[in-house]
């Protein structure tokens, strides 16, 4: 029989050659997580919590799903009831005047993702083993100036998903160099990913499966709204090869605090599939550059641009020369709305080829697929189990 000892090493000796598959490309080219450090499996939720928030550089591997929805107790919680459709309409917490015009009821929710989520500090890989590891009932933080990280091939699910403010899936805000990877995301209370109003500097979001598949929705459709806002102050952000299913709005919103903020987005060659609201959503200070993305069964793709937002959205071969004329060495991949979607405004403003949107080699490096490649490519690649 093995000495506790002796299992104990040959554990660390398997999971030392774990780390991240691949290498970032755009604005979180440079994310190297905790690097070569020997990759471990935590042994309980509280070890996991340790581990991420702590000062050492680590590569953490998780084998399972660590449960957190009982971890930290409930509260009680005033919400409100805006939406009166049937079935199973979501409620939202009473807060920033949410329910100001509502009856408010009290509910008992779980302080996991409500109000203790997981810290991550800097130098840090989250890792996922095989298609069955993750965290449920409690989401990421990833603030507070941290830097160098990487959360790859986890799911994230089943945070108070009935409850409009129950949790976001992973905040990045005043954080650089991040790398979010390979991921599933579904049953959220909140947002699947937001970057808050501090910057998120030198970020990628690549290859995720962001579920909108809901039992609790705005609509009573089963489409999750509340999809992906990005709203900092100085984000510079690579949103590539994912696919956004079955959400109803928020796919992605975008804009700042401020119409002197500025945000900067390249958002490319994703699919954007059965969403019954809308996908783009472009506010204040946004400078977009979208290309090479496929909108399939999409209510309408683009539900407006601020006047003091900014978007370079090509859909002809005559739109795609705005890369050429802009120096970036190469054209712009065309977007493709198919006929079960709705029509988008025409949005070429070339004002974001001011923006290092045009200079960074993050963006002019960062060749597109063609479009027509997208769809297959996306739902053959996106989420968790298909790096290992």
């Amino acid at each position: 029989m093995l000495s506790a000892a002796k299992f104990s090493a040959l554990t660390l000796s398997f999971v030392s050659s774990a780390y991240a598959i691949g290498t970032a490309v755009g604005f979180g080219k440079s994310t190297t997580g905790g690097g070569s450090a020997t990759a471990q499996v935590p042994s309980s939720n509280a070890e996991l919590a340790t581990w991420l928030s702590d000062s050492t550089a680590r590569v953490i591997q998780l084998n399972s799903i660590y449960d957190f929805t009982s971890t930290y107790g409930t509260s009680s919680v005033s919400v409100c009831s805006p939406w009166t459709c049937t079935p199973n309409p979501q409620s939202i917490v009473a807060t920033l005047g949410a329910c100001d015009s509502y009856t408010t009821r009290t509910v008992t929710m779980n302080n996991a993702g409500y109000s203790t989520n997981l810290k991550v500090g800097s130098n840090k890989t989250l890792l996922g083993k095989g298609s069955s590891a993750g965290i449920k009932g409690i989401g990421l933080k990833i603030q507070d100036g941290v830097s160098n990280i990487i959360i790859q091939n986890i799911k994230i699910t089943d945070i108070n998903h009935q409850y409009v403010w129950g949790g976001d899936g992973i905040l990045i805000s005043n954080a650089t160099n991040v790398w979010i990877d390979h991921n599933y995301f579904n049953r959220v209370g909140r947002q699947f990913l937001t970057t808050g109003f501090g910057n998120a500097k030198g970020v990628t979001i690549s290859n995720n499966y962001f579920d909108g598949t809901a039992t609790w929705s705005t609509g009573c459709d089963n489409h999750h709204y509340w999809g992906i806002i990005l709203a900092g102050q100085g984000d510079t952000v690579t949103f590539v090869n994912n696919w956004l299913y079955y959400t109803a709005g928020r796919s992605p919103h975008t804009g700042g605090q401020a119409s002197t903020d500025t945000l900067l987005y390249h958002f490319v060659n994703n699919y954007i599939s059965s969403n019954t609201g809308h996908a783009l959503d472009i506010g204040q200070g946004t400078r977009m550059l979208a290309e090479g993305n496929y909108f399939a069964s999409v209510k309408t793709p683009i539900a407006g641009v601020d006047t003091n937002g900014h978007l370079y959205f090509p859909t002809t071969v005559n739109d795609a020369y705005g890369c050429s004329n802009a120096n970036m060495g190469r054209y712009c991949e065309w977007n493709r709305i198919d006929s079960s979607s709705g029509t988008p405004g025409t949005y070429l403003d070339t004002s974001v080829f001011s923006t290092i949107l045009a200079t960074d080699s993050s963006v002019k490096g960062l060749t597109p697929k063609g479009v027509a490649d997208v769809p297959a490519y996306v739902q053959a690649n996106a989420g968790v189990g298909k790096v290992n």
